[in-house]
């Protein structure tokens, strides 16, 4: 089959082409992709071919300059690449310019900014507060329902999929210990997320409304927030997680525009709680999204968490977090936290799924309750498209390699 053809029902068919950056065999020369089935194409190399003027912006060895260039520049050239891959009279400039999937390398589809981590599930923070505070009136912290609770992490450790993840070292000190030692992490852990990527920047001091959602936010990815819970447990009192995250977060090598999933937004969960103006979305459009979440360890699914069921939604996280005048910049980074449905098979962490070490997993390479070295976590999800179709969203692996 022609490389310029995908078979009926691929999730990365011309309704999805999500955007990466490869780079050829032999070749350190870096380019801005766009996946199109079991190929990649080119699109710099297209745009210039097909004399777009967006060929300058498409023609660079990463996202960045198309993300600062806003919403109207995403859409015109969304537009042109879903031409270019389905009207046949520019089958002949395109097609010398797919490359197969499995003969390119991948690489981070962007340059990372600041990243921020929320913690937006209701259904995982239930899950922390019944394992970390079990006789605690309420599984939530009183500020939960209130606002979108949030950190701000480590930019410069955010790597592409594929990438392995050292087991990090730090002090740990478990309750009935005297006194802390230091050592690799014996509580390593993952985190199902989704990564919501900024293009257009803001000003400082001024606030970007729930409205100013898709005017600044390019796309989303899948994201795997890695996580050293017995460093984190000793270090948290009194700031929040330093070392126990800071070490690696994964991410897809592909950034799934927004315009890709307007048939995947679904209204959130019910508010059991008054929202301030400011986070107040009853007037706005569905906010949520409708992601389908697998997450395996070795090859065997561990869980299926629905992002759907996500209590706060990224708009009320871009409106938080910038509600005091922060200012954003392309190429921000910011996680949904910790993705967990209702189900035991929908926990979207380890912590979660063995309770804090207390049970086990069985898989088919023997029992886990955290992760051991050698292990690999691949997230993958799919969310409903146009016509019945499903929109493919790149996977997120990375292997566990034992520290030096």
């Amino acid at each position: 089959m022609p490389p310029f053809d995908v078979p009926e029902g691929d999730p990365f068919g011309p309704h999805n082409l999500p955007y990466g950056v490869f780079s050829l065999p032999g070749s350190d020369r870096r380019s801005v992709g766009v996946r199109l089935g079991d190929h990649v194409l080119d699109a710099g190399a297209a745009a210039v071919e097909l004399g777009s003027p967006y060929a300058a912006l498409l023609a660079r060895p990463s996202l960045n300059p198309l993300l600062a260039a806003g919403r109207t520049a995403w859409s015109d050239v969304r537009r042109a690449l879903t031409a270019w891959v389905t009207v046949p009279a520019h089958r002949e400039a395109v097609a010398p310019l797919l490359h197969p999937l499995s003969e390119v390398t991948l690489h981070l589809p962007f340059e990372v900014a600041d990243y921020v981590d929320f913690y937006a599930s209701e259904n995982h923070a239930r899950n922390v507060g019944r394992i970390f505070r079990p006789d605690a009136e309420d599984s939530l912290t009183p500020n939960w329902k209130h606002l979108p609770i949030g950190y701000h992490g480590r930019s410069g450790t955010v790597v592409v999929s594929g990438t392995d993840v050292v087991r990090p070292s730090g002090q740990r000190k478990a309750p009935a210990d005297p006194a802390p030692v230091f050592g690799p992490s014996v509580r390593l852990d993952i985190e199902a997320e989704v990564g919501f990527v900024v293009g257009a920047p803001s000003t400082m001091g001024t606030p970007v409304p729930l409205g100013g959602f898709r005017d600044h936010v390019f796309g989303l990815c899948l994201l795997n927030d890695w996580s050293a819970r017995d460093l984190q447990a000793w270090e948290y009192v009194p700031l929040g997680p330093f070392l126990g995250k800071s070490f690696a977060t994964s991410v897809s090598a592909w950034i799934t525009p927004l315009d890709a999933l307007d048939d995947a937004l679904v209204a959130p969960p019910g508010r059991t709680h008054p929202l301030l103006p400011y986070l107040d979305d009853a007037s706005e459009e569905p906010g949520g999204y409708d992601l389908r979440i697998s997450v395996a360890v070795n090859g065997h699914v561990i869980s299926e968490p629905p992002f759907s069921t996500m209590y706060w939604t990224a708009a009320q996280q871009l409106a938080h977090m910038t509600v005091n005048g922060a200012s954003l910049r392309t190429g921000d980074l910011y996680g949904s936290g910790t993705v967990s449905g209702a189900s035991e098979n929908q926990r979207g962490s380890l912590l979660e799924l063995t309770w804090n070490g207390r049970d086990t997993l069985e898989l088919p390479d023997g029992k886990r309750t955290f992760l051991e070295d050698g292990d690999v976590v691949t997230l993958t999800a799919w969310a409903p498209g146009p016509d019945g179709t499903r929109v493919g969203l790149g996977e997120v692996t990375g292997r566990v390699v034992a520290g030096a």
